[in-house]
């Protein structure tokens, strides 16, 4: 059993197979996928493929790299969205000084109103951050996550912010990049946190893990990133696989404890 938790199937890039990729996700053991969104057509296609999809759920935000479209009223489309009964969080969102596709200063104005309605929702937030840890952590702990926490989705930093946002509440997202043979940071992050605070993904269709680096990620290669943090944590594939999967189920509050 096994859940993907940030997926992006409404991407153009499964537009052709994108029943084939998840028949496939569900032959690798995944009985759960979080797909967030970057926008709000990306909201609404997110929303309405988890409405189609007993097993799929959905989390709606604008990205940063989205953030200097975001018209007046946003919000109000965000939050009729996150009314729907498969929508479990707000994302992706965060900042993202590495692209800067937005300016700085709308990506944070943008990050702030989107963690103020997850707190009006009491739902979770999903966080992206991309060489921007101190604004990031900076505007955690100004503005405040509500109780329903978040999860800082394919986490890039060191285990010194790990255990900044840990001590925040948050869970630890570990995607492909710690299969990378270069990712000594990431791997000691892997090794050094604790169970019940750890969740895998795949940020499909980036990132594929190794030996697919450079390939077009789909979520049955979460199987690949659970099986390289099992290593490296020294722990059973199949205990290391429950374990995430609960560890979702709570944090989304996904039905069945992340069974289909």
């Amino acid at each position: 059993m096994l859940v993907d938790t940030h997926a992006h199937l409404d991407d153009e890039q499964f537009d052709t197979d994108r029943g084939e990729v998840l028949s496939r996700a569900r032959g690798a053991g995944v009985t759960a996928i979080v797909n967030a969104s970057y926008h709000l057509p990306s909201a609404a296609a997110a929303a309405a493929l988890a409405a189609d999809h007993d097993w799929i759920y959905a989390a709606c935000g604008i990205h940063p790299h989205e953030a200097g479209g975001a018209r007046p009223g946003y919000q109000d489309t965000l939050r009729e969205l996150a009314a729907r009964p498969k929508v479990v969080a707000i994302g992706e969102i965060g900042l993202d000084y590495y692209r800067d596709l937005s300016p700085r200063e709308e990506q944070r104005r943008i990050f702030r109103e989107q963690l103020s309605l997850a707190r009006e929702l009491e739902l979770p937030v999903i966080i992206h951050s991309r060489d921007a840890h101190g604004d990031v952590l900076r505007i955690l702990k100004g503005d405040g996550v509500g109780p329903a926490g978040g999860v800082m989705h394919c986490f890039s930093g060191s285990w010194e912010m790990a255990r900044e946002v840990l001590a925040m509440g948050f869970y630890i997202s570990l995607a492909g990049p710690v299969t990378f043979s270069n990712a000594t940071r990431l791997a000691e992050v892997a090794r050094r946190l604790p169970c019940d605070r750890l969740l895998v993904e795949t940020d499909c269709p980036y990132l594929a893990p190794v030996p697919y680096r450079g390939r077009r990620n789909e979520p049955a290669y979460v199987r690949l990133v659970a099986q390289k943090v099992a290593e490296l944590r020294g722990v059973p594939f199949e205990e290391l696989a429950a374990q995430t999967a609960e560890n979702a189920a709570r944090v989304f509050r996904l039905p069945g404890g992340g069974h289909a």
